[in-house]
């Protein structure tokens, strides 16, 4: 007797990606339209899989380079434009040949994906470091510095020491760190991409939670940028303790 379709799911379900081979042979000559979507599925899975492996190699290219050297630590940040909030720097050192598929500039992925990201990096990382520089500071030393700021933080956060910073195209001043500057780094080197990827959660976070501290502004939604939502709350509220005064004189 053949085995049920909700038996076969659970098969599939259990299996996960590392059965998807053995599932698609077992299963491909059942004619049931039911077990083909199954099967079809996990082919499209499969093939996905295969994909975000041969990308991951490529972004693999400056780690490979360099980790001969010792630990290699991506650097990316989150929030230089906005009207308000920090801006946050994340450092991450992954271990060799790690694997977190779908990883990509954090810009480039949706919210969910970012989020589930998240989870992943810190659990996969060998270390993980996080530079938050608040709005005051922002305006008291302009926001290349205050990023500068931020990237030394994270790095300084690390609970290893990397050898090697790759970073997404900037050379950050104050550091004795060998440091490769990569043009489109979020989107070339895995490192960077999982350091894009914990700076934009940890500040997208942040402003979730700022929103209710100083409701109006539509800091869950906006983040801080300048969408004409904000900006028309700007005008008819004026600025709150969050932001960026050097950044809003064209507007209050």
């Amino acid at each position: 007797m053949a085995d049920s379709l909700a038996s076969i799911r659970n098969e599939f379900d259990r299996g996960g990606d590392i059965e998807l081979s053995r599932l698609i042979e077992k299963y491909s000559s059942d004619k049931r339209s039911g077990v083909q979507a199954l099967v079809h599925r996990a082919m499209r899975r499969q093939a996905y899989i295969l994909s975000e492996r041969e990308k991951l190699e490529k972004m693999r290219v400056f780690e490979h380079q360099y980790e001969a050297q010792g630990l290699v630590c991506g650097i990316d940040e989150a929030g230089r434009g906005p009207l308000a909030g920090p801006v946050v720097a994340g450092a991450v050192i992954l271990p060799e040949n790690c694997e977190i598929l779908g990883l990509n500039d954090s810009k480039q992925l949706t919210e969910k994906k970012r989020e589930e990201l998240y989870d992943e990096i810190q659990y996969k990382a060998i270390a993980v470091g996080v530079g938050i520089i608040g709005p005051k500071r922002i305006d008291e030393i302009n926001i290349l510095q205050a990023d500068y700021e931020a990237m030394r933080e994270a790095i300084r956060l690390l609970a290893e020491a990397p050898a090697v910073l790759l970073n997404d195209a900037v050379t950050i001043p104050m550091t004795d760190i060998l440091q490769v500057p990569i043009v489109h780094g979020d989107a070339r080197s895995v490192s960077i991409a999982a350091a894009s990827v914990i700076a934009k959660v940890t500040r997208d976070r942040m402003m979730t939670d700022l929103d209710r501290m100083y409701p109006g502004y539509g800091f869950a939604k906006n983040k801080g940028y300048g969408t004409a939502g904000h900006i028309a709350a700007l005008k008819k509220m004026g600025p709150c303790d969050i932001h960026r005064r050097t950044f809003i004189t064209h507007f209050v």
